[in-house]
């Protein structure tokens, strides 16, 4: 085995891709080109229609921010991936260096923690909604909608610093081959020569920080929900105002369940390959469905999309 000495300073990693794939690689490389550019077309086309809106209600500023997360977080990982997959001639990997990879894990990490704390922002505003409606207006202000979004922000992008900063002191060896196709959090510590479960401890906390707390703050939001749906006398006025919660929800499962999925194990049971498929998931398929899920559950979304696309047809 090759010593742990920081084979990674100056020259950085490796980063695999689908390298051991050469012929899938044009399919590949088509396919999430498409679904790049549907996923920017559909977070762009959100926060052109939340523009449009005179008076913006704060669910609607909150899903603004959520596309506007989502087009950095696919940007922060996509691109690199595709300029990859068009250069064949790298051999093993393409290579990246130490700051590079270091810089896309944190940002990496950052925009998902920053939208694990704004779904669980978005979940306190759907409680205020239908539990306290006649204090809605007074309680969930423009105000408040700024102060949740900057709070989601630098919580997301403090974590990622600790966590960065933790992964990167580890002793790297062997071939600094990442098994991936952007430095994610597991194929680091994989490639890490430690094999101490101290060394897993900051990525427990920030898993405790960006996943438990806001999904205790989740649950204890649609607890009281459920209890205010179940006092409701007209089925017409529950099924309403469940449907106003239901594409919350699925976006949430969708984040919450990679996340806890990927990241929430002990390092013996990390499979880099597996992961590696996994992690094409949810840098890209998940991304695209979250515009189409508040698009065809959320009339407000839906009527400022028609707009826009209106005004360009008519154009």
């Amino acid at each position: 085995m090759d010593s742990p000495s920081n084979a990674t300073t100056p020259f950085g990693f490796l980063l695999q891709g689908f390298s051991e794939f050469p012929h899938l690689r044009p399919v590949l490389f088509l396919l999430l080109l498409a679904v790049h550019l549907a996923t920017l077309s559909g977070n762009l086309l959100i926060l052109v229609a939340v523009a449009t809106v005179p008076s913006r209600p704060p669910m609607l500023l909150f899903l603004c921010q959520l596309s506007a997360i989502e087009l950095c977080y696919t940007l922060v990982v996509v691109p690199r991936s595709l300029a990859d997959l068009t250069m064949p001639g790298h051999g093993r990997g393409s290579p990246i260096s130490f700051l590079g990879c270091a810089l896309q894990m944190q940002m990496f990490v950052a925009l998902g923690g920053a939208e694990c704390f704004l779904l669980a922002a978005m979940a306190y505003d759907r409680y205020v909604a239908i539990c306290h409606p006649l204090r809605y207006a007074a309680v969930v202000t423009p105000e408040l909608c700024v102060r949740l979004a900057l709070v989601c922000c630098f919580g997301g992008l403090a974590v990622s610093v600790g966590l960065t900063v933790a992964v990167f002191h580890l002793p790297f060896c062997g071939s600094r081959l990442l098994v991936h196709f952007f430095c994610d959090i597991t194929a680091l510590l994989h490639l890490a020569c430690t094999r101490s479960y101290a060394d897993e401890l900051p990525l427990l906390g920030a898993c405790l920080v960006l996943l438990l707390l806001p999904s205790v703050l989740i649950l204890a939001s649609y607890g009281s929900i459920a209890t205010a749906l179940r006092r409701l006398r007209s089925p017409a006025g529950r099924r309403k105002a469940a449907s106003t919660c239901a594409s919350h929800l699925a976006v949430t499962f969708l984040h919450y369940g990679c996340a806890t999925f990927m990241y929430v194990r002990p390092k013996a049971s990390y499979s880099p390959r597996l992961d590696r498929t996994l992690a094409l998931v949810y840098t890209n398929v998940t991304p695209l469905l979250y515009p189409l899920i508040y698009s065809l559950r959320n009339r407000e979304i839906t009527t400022a999309i028609s707009r826009v696309l209106g005004r360009r047809w008519r154009g």
